[in-house]
């Protein structure tokens, strides 16, 4: 009696293995996964060959060797579905044949910041982040002002649907509550929604806004700023086409000119014609990544700006860029970039793309620019990014006059903490400096606290 409920209860703990088949029912949608299904269809063969010779009265200690192995296979595979449960949790959630995913993150910045050439106005949004070109010049000396703000806060919406082609159509909508109207410091603090990026991806295709293919965004330091290295950087997002083949991309981005009037004001023309294009090949390995890219513009102002009939100059540029890895976790991070006509590109349209002569052509301002970080791990998860960042302009100064920016340049130093996964918290100290073509300069100084949650 005893040899037979002993049968009777391995038996039973067979046919119970068998139920890890229907555990991933979900789970058969990948590639990745199919080999989940075919494991689980063996081990299901498996478990009624040895039903079947228990059945027979054969001798239970192959059996039992073999079941003991059985065991240890389907704890495995136990392991293994749960990762993949896991994994499609983190991946969203399906409609139909698109699969959907939510992230961003929650940021709080409190700051305190001081002046020397003039006071920034109480909830302006030149407190919130480094925008170069206003720095004051030529005020009195500020206090510190300090201010907290949430509306760097980010939400992300992305979606990948299979179109039966090989290939999902993929999509990424983007918004965050920046340079945008709404409530005061007050009482509300209620800021509106701005678009950041919404573009659509379709094998080696990009159709949408999104950063320009002149800016390699993976080169910017980690910093407490919205940007950090504001004067030295190439900073655009745009409408685009673009199409990309291994590392070369090529694209057809949004054209704008800037003007510099007579009177030393910005002129947007809107007589753009011809897209600006742009050409980059982005190369890496173990040892980082490097970028090199070029763009070439057509600025145009019509007959209705200045009443000296249309005129287009030739805008182009240059862009060297990238990261290379220091020791196991250590990065050094740079950027550089010298061309005609980019004023819009850099720190945020320090200086204008070009100036209008006497005759009314244009006339292409020269700018060169760069920055450098370095970023060394203290521990794990305790890290410092100390970097510095340079512009300057050739501006005809007859067109422009002296009251436009002739160089800035800014420096910081930060340490962040990652007390738990996706979550850090740092502390940046950044001074920054404008000087006018005419010799006076202003300078910033900012220190900032940051949390931050990304989901």
């Amino acid at each position: 009696m005893a040899g037979i409920s002993f049968r009777h209860a391995l038996r039973l703990a067979l046919l119970g293995a068998t139920g890890l088949a229907s555990v991933p029912a979900a789970a058969q949608q990948t590639d990745g996964e199919q080999s989940l299904e075919e494991r689980l269809s063996r081990l299901e063969q498996m478990v009624g060959t040895l039903i079947e010779r228990l059945d027979r009265q054969e001798d239970l200690d192959p059996i039992l060797t073999e079941t003991r192995a059985l065991r240890q296979e389907q704890a495995a595979l136990a392991a293994q579905v749960k990762d993949v449960a896991t994994a499609q949790d983190r991946d969203g959630f399906s409609v139909g044949d698109t699969q959907v995913t939510l992230g961003g993150y929650v940021k709080l910045d409190a700051l305190s910041l001081r002046t020397s050439g003039g006071q920034l106005p109480d909830g302006s949004i030149l407190r919130d982040f480094l925008i170069p070109g206003t720095i004051p010049v030529g005020g009195n000396a500020s206090g510190w002002d300090t201010d907290f703000s949430a509306r760097q806060t980010r939400v992300v919406l992305k979606t990948a649907t299979d179109v039966g082609t090989g290939q999902p159509l993929a999509s990424h909508i983007e918004v965050d509550f920046m340079v945008t109207d709404g409530g005061d410091e007050r009482v509300s603090n209620s800021y509106t929604p701005r678009l950041r990026q919404a573009y659509l991806t379709y094998g080696d295709w990009l159709f949408g806004q999104t950063w320009s293919t002149f800016q390699n965004v993976g080169a910017l330091p980690e910093s407490m700023d919205f940007i950090g290295v504001t004067p030295g950087t190439v900073f655009d997002r745009q409408p685009m086409i673009r199409y990309t083949s291994g590392g070369f991309q090529v694209a057809l981005e949004q054209p704008e000119t800037t003007v510099t009037t007579p009177a030393g004001g910005r002129l947007l023309a809107g007589d753009d014609t011809l897209p600006d294009i742009v050409v980059r090949y982005n190369h890496g390995g173990d040892w980082g990544s490097i970028s090199a890219a070029g763009i070439l513009r057509s600025l145009n102002i019509a007959d209705d700006d200045f009443g000296t009939g249309g005129h287009s100059a030739l805008g182009y540029g240059i862009s060297l860029a990238g990261r290379i890895d220091v020791g196991e976790r250590d990065d050094l991070r740079f950027m550089a970039t010298a061309g005609d006509g980019l004023g819009r590109y850099i720190g945020i349209n320090i200086v204008n793309d070009a100036a209008i002569d006497l005759s009314g052509d244009l006339d292409p301002i020269f700018t060169w620019s760069g920055f450098a970080s370095y970023r060394h791990f203290w521990a794990e998860g305790l890290r410092t990014t100390v970097a510095g960042s340079y512009f300057r302009a050739d501006n005809p100064v007859l067109l422009t006059g002296d009251q436009v920016t002739d160089e800035s340049w800014n420096a910081f130093a930060n340490l962040v903490w990652s007390p738990a996964p996706k979550l850090d918290v740092g502390i940046e100290f950044m001074h920054a400096q404008r000087q006018l073509e005419d010799g006076r300069s202003g300078a910033l100084e900012k220190v900032q606290v940051s949390t931050r949650y990304a989901f």
